[in-house]
């Protein structure tokens, strides 16, 4: 990876020279801008920079974060960013790196967003998403493979993410309802069979050293991450405010059933149930978004994983794109203001569905660096995650029926799309290419498809 910047070379016995708000600034915009490769490589530019090179955080203080952050709902490689500039620079460090390394995809989202809907029907644009869509089948096939090869290493978790497919497949049954069926499991079994829900995988044991670091494994916990109950009940009450505000201005002037309203509800509880990533929330979104709200399609929804795929930040960015097409297809502001109206949406949902990975860091942050102690799963998310697997599975049919009978099984099959679909498979399990490079190629193979056909 190229550097961010050159940096002089210091002797590892020294910590760094201490770092000022505006220098951590700089650094948080410019990883915004680059945190491409969804949450391992996002995780893996911040300790090659934070750790390896600039010192700023021991690598036994950097995965103690990082355990923090994996065990709650939210994308964790922006709670990561969000603890450590906090830890750095207090309350306003960690919503500055929290707040940067979601808002250039934001905007980005927003642009794309509005070049897919306003020309979406434009050759060149049809093309393209053409080849994308079946590209984008295969990643969360990926995905699945990838959660469960990590996740599932016993017969009892495969028996629950074989259910939670079983439950959502055949049964229709909401995600909120089998994440929770999931973690009664976990609590139960953890009780009777501990062994079998230990969690596997993970991130790496602690302990590699860099050379001193600015914040280092023996540097005190400084005043304000200390734990007090005085700051948790400031957080709680700020963290209130700044959701019923705009919730109670919302509801206040549209109404509750107004598609904004419902939209900041939606993913509120959304946010609340990122266990395991941005694709074991997506089935929740695209039962919401698509089946109850109509918000959008099927075929804009996979088109819009692809936008969040090819874009930096967390991949749950995707929402911006939900609520943007939504804002635009309902004209929340009326026939004149569509634009408006997909932007104001936008920028709407990702508020509601990030505010709580803010909280949840300054909230428990203090405790965490009280304790200091090792983080595990515990046996309830083990469960969930297992049942997430089964949940990205039935993801992957939906968007591979999708695709591949775009007119229902009664219409006719699109064997081209099926080639894509391969070609973009074998490309990402047999030669492990990047996902930006894959969905690129399928989308030139879709335009040469389309021209052709």
């Amino acid at each position: 990876m190229t550097p961010l910047d050159t940096i002089p070379a210091e002797h590892p016995d020294a910590p760094p020279a201490p770092v000022g708000f505006w220098e951590a600034f700089v650094f948080w915009l410019k990883l915004g801008f680059i945190s491409f490769g969804g949450p391992a490589g996002q995780i893996s530019i911040m300790h090659q920079e934070l750790v390896e090179r600039r010192r700023w955080i021991s690598d036994r203080r950097f995965l103690h974060a990082l355990n923090y952050c994996m065990v709650l709902p939210g994308p964790e490689a922006q709670q990561l960013a969000t603890y450590i500039g906090w830890l750095m620079h207090r309350a306003r460090g960690g919503i500055v790196a929290g707040a940067l390394f979601v808002l250039p995809s934001l905007f980005i989202l927003i642009a794309l967003s509005w070049v897919y809907i306003a020309f979406g029907e434009a050759p060149l644009v049809a093309g393209l998403f053409y080849g994308i869509k079946p590209a984008v089948t295969a990643i969360v096939v990926q995905a699945a493979h990838r959660i469960g090869s990590r996740a599932l290493k016993n017969n009892v978790l495969w028996a629950v993410a074989a259910a939670s497919f079983v439950a959502i497949f055949a049964l229709d049954a909401p995600f909120p309802a089998i994440v929770v069926a999931a973690a009664l499991t976990g609590y139960v079994g953890g009780r009777i069979a501990p062994d079998k829900f230990q969690a596997g995988g993970g991130h790496g044991k602690a302990g590699q050293s860099f050379g001193r670091a600015l914040i280092d494994d023996d540097t005190p916990t400084p005043a304000h991450a200390l734990f007090k109950w005085s700051r948790v009940l400031v957080v709680a009450i700020v963290a209130a405010l700044l959701w019923l505000i705009p919730m109670g201005l919302l509801a206040t002037a549209y109404g509750w059933e107004h598609t904004l309203t419902q939209m900041g509800w939606f993913f509120t509880k959304a946010a609340l149930l990122t266990f395991g990533g941005a694709y074991a929330v997506l089935p929740y979104v695209y039962q919401g978004a698509v089946a109850q709200y109509g918000w959008l399609t099927p075929a804009q929804m996979i088109d819009g994983l692809a936008l969040g795929e090819t874009t930096p930040g967390p991949l749950i960015m995707v929402v911006a794109f939900v609520g943007f097409v939504g804002g635009y297809v309902k004209a929340v502001f009326g026939q004149d203001s569509l634009f408006l109206a997909g932007a104001v949406a936008a920028s709407l949902v990702t508020w509601f569905t990030f505010l709580p990975s803010f909280v949840f860091i300054l909230l428990g942050g203090p405790l965490i660096e009280t304790t200091h102690n090792d983080l595990k799963f515990t046996a309830p998310l083990t469960a969930i995650t297992a049942a997430v697997v089964g949940v990205i599975l039935n993801l992957a049919l939906f968007f591979g029926y999708h695709v591949l009978w775009p007119g229902g099984f009664a219409g006719p099959f699109d064997g081209a799309s099926a080639i894509i679909a391969l070609a973009a498979f074998i490309a990402l399990f047999r030669f492990k290419q990047d996902v930006i490079h894959v969905i690129a190629a399928c989308a030139v193979i879709g335009l040469v498809v389309k021209a052709v056909l």
